[in-house]
């Protein structure tokens, strides 16, 4: 159960939030504010220096038992300041949506359980977070009534998987549309994106210019096992404007 939960995340579009000059709030050593909450730039860079040195450490030590020495590329995690973000935000919106809604959220995704899809040492802080939103974000996809399915909505989340290289690029929406089946994980995602844009909006979200546009963290399972990514930022012709009101069912929030 939960490793089917750790890949059921989807992809989801980008909170197209404003900077922190607009709304009055525009310390530079803060990198984004959600309500009350802030979150610095210091925390933003503990959280990637911690990253980068655990990965190391275990890439070292591999590579030692293997009587071998690595590159500085090979040293470096595929980690950066604005996926950290991206996270931070996403798990403060997320939290006050669930509780919104009156969900549970279980504790079921572990960072061990995603050490090997997300290259990243389990106490690293980083892999930590991903677990959390993870856990957060199943409980929304579950519980949100999904979204339609536009056009757009398959092509933004088609185009982010692309640029993984982790699916074949340069599909048409048919071709797209054949290879997502019913599209639940779009439609999913959608909601939830969806939902946290209405928080955003509610809470007050302001950003700093340095970390925009912030994307909802998702992931989406292929042949080589879940695959992390973020949308960009979609305004309001993107695959956000075809939603269903992001209201959890009355049963839903009875059974959480």
């Amino acid at each position: 159960m939960r490793a089917r939960r750790l890949v059921a995340v989807a992809a989801t579009a980008a909170l197209g939030l404003a900077s922190l000059a607009a709304c009055g709030k525009s310390s530079p050593d803060v990198a984004a504010y959600v309500g009350d909450t802030k979150y610095s730039v210091e925390r933003v860079d503990g959280i990637y220096d911690d990253a980068q040195t655990r990965y190391a450490a275990a890439v070292n030590a591999q590579a030692a038992q293997a009587g071998a020495t690595p590159s500085p590329e090979q040293l470096r995690a595929r980690v950066n300041r604005q996926d950290i973000v991206n996270l931070l935000v996403s798990i403060e919106l997320g939290r006050r949506v669930a509780t919104e809604k009156q969900l549970t959220v279980p504790d079921e995704v572990t960072p061990e359980q995603l050490a090997q899809p997300l290259q990243m040492p389990p106490d690293a802080e980083y892999a930590q977070l991903w677990g959390e939103w993870l856990d957060i974000y199943n409980t929304l996809a579950e519980k949100l009534p999904p979204a339609e399915l536009s056009d757009a909505s398959v092509m933004a989340v088609y185009d982010a998987i692309a640029a993984t290289g982790a699916i074949q690029p340069g599909l048409t929406v048919a071709e797209v549309r054949q290879a997502f089946g019913t599209g639940d994980f779009v439609r999913q995602g959608s909601a939830v994106s969806a939902a946290l844009q209405v928080e955003a909006e509610q809470a007050g979200v302001s950003i700093n210019p340095a970390y925009r546009p912030v994307g909802v963290p998702s992931a989406v399972n292929a042949a080589q096992g879940p695959v992390f990514y973020s949308l960009p930022y979609i305004d309001e012709s993107g695959p956000v404007t075809d939603i269903s009101t992001p209201e959890a069912p009355a049963t839903a929030a009875a059974d959480a």
